[in-house]
């Protein structure tokens, strides 16, 4: 890989660590190595949510920016007696992206590498071929050949299993391709967003806020917006890109490269009005480029902050990315771009006058 700038080396980092629901500490490290010199305190609610402060005006607003540290993974659940390895997925995932994909078994004698077992065409029968194999029929072969072998490897039932893919710039540039957008990228515009503060005023009070847990419903969001009782919250994920084939504009009809989007419902959560028209009026005055989303089922950690103490507004912004849900994704990185200038610009306006006229709106 060529020599990477400032800024992809540290998507790199956060998109190559290893952190599924439960066992999100090796991302949480990279978080916390990025975002510390950008911010004033650091502290981890009790289940590992990890939470940087920048005050602007002490007493001002407290915006919360919430991405989170967990990506879609696995878990062992059981190991048979010739040496194979039973999981369960621990996030969302669809059988067909599964079959022959290689992983990373987190053993307690380090980093153990398999993949996920499939049969030779040559077996299968015609009617077999056209079914898709449940995923409670795969193993992972890690190449040993008994249930002792296994445990001499380190690796036992409970331990994580991870995606492989290497962070990979494209030919073209600007559309980068690595496992786990969802979501080291929500990571990356919270680090970037302090960092864009840090010699500004502002009149809030800011958290960037890596969250646990958020594949498996919303939890981190939950603890680490109880510690911080915010004003106004921002989830910052991964959104579905309608620009492949076989994706109709009825589905999703966003674009890389067209600007972040701007969700205005999902299954966790109605966005609140006024602060959607006061981000879109932001992106407008600023010339920055966006897209409207909606999703039927799925949601963000906005779906958990919007329901702390008697209510926060709240509202994601998100990055239209491919392929999300399995080993590797692309994204456009002038969408990340935009998408922390829009909320630096959010926040350079958020008064506390402002947050009252919202809640109005």
């Amino acid at each position: 890989m060529k020599n990477l700038d400032e800024t992809l080396t540290m998507l790199k980092d956060l998109t190559d660590a290893k952190g599924i629901p439960g066992n999100e500490k090796e991302v949480r490290e990279v978080f916390e190595k990025y975002i510390t010199a950008y911010a004033d305190e650091i502290m981890m609610d009790n289940l590992g949510s990890s939470i940087a402060k920048k005050s602007g005006k002490t007493d001002g607003p407290k915006i919360m920016i919430a991405g989170h540290l967990d990506e879609i993974g696995f878990m062992v659940t059981r190991i048979d007696d010739n040496g194979f390895v039973y999981f369960q997925t621990v996030g969302g995932w669809w059988n067909q992206v599964m079959l022959a994909q290689r992983v990373t078994i987190m053993g307690s004698k380090g980093d153990v590498t398999g993949v996920i077992g499939s049969k030779p065409p040559h077996v299968l029968t015609a009617e077999a071929r056209k079914k898709p194999y449940e995923i409670k029929d795969m193993f992972i072969d890690i190449g040993a050949s008994s249930k002792e072998e296994v445990k001499a490897f380190g690796v036992n039932p409970g331990d994580s299993v991870v995606p492989y893919f290497e962070f990979t710039p494209l030919k073209n540039e600007k559309l980068l391709l690595a496992k786990a957008w969802d979501n080291r990228i929500g990571l990356a515009i919270a680090i970037e967003v302090m960092k864009k503060l840090k010699g500004e005023d502002h009149p809030n009070v800011v958290y960037g806020v890596g969250t646990i847990q958020e594949e498996v419903g919303l939890r981190g969001a939950k603890t680490s917006a109880q510690v911080i009782q915010p004003d106004i919250g921002f989830a910052v994920d991964v959104g579905i890109a309608g620009d492949t084939p076989g994706i109709s504009d009825k589905d999703a009809d966003s674009k890389l490269g067209k600007g972040p989007q701007i969700v205005l419902y999902d299954a966790s959560m109605v966005s609140h009005k006024g602060l959607r028209d006061f981000v879109v009026k932001t992106a407008e005055d600023n010339n920055i480029p966006y897209q409207f989303a909606s999703l039927a089922g799925g949601g963000t950690d906005s779906g958990s902050i919007h329901l702390t103490g008697n209510g926060v507004p709240s509202l994601s912004i998100t990055i239209a990315t491919r392929y999300i849900h399995s080993h590797a994704g692309i994204l456009h990185r002038d969408d990340f771009e935009n998408a922390v200038k829009l909320i630096v610009e959010v926040i350079k306006k958020m008064d506390a006058d402002t947050v009252q006229e919202l809640i109005l709106a």
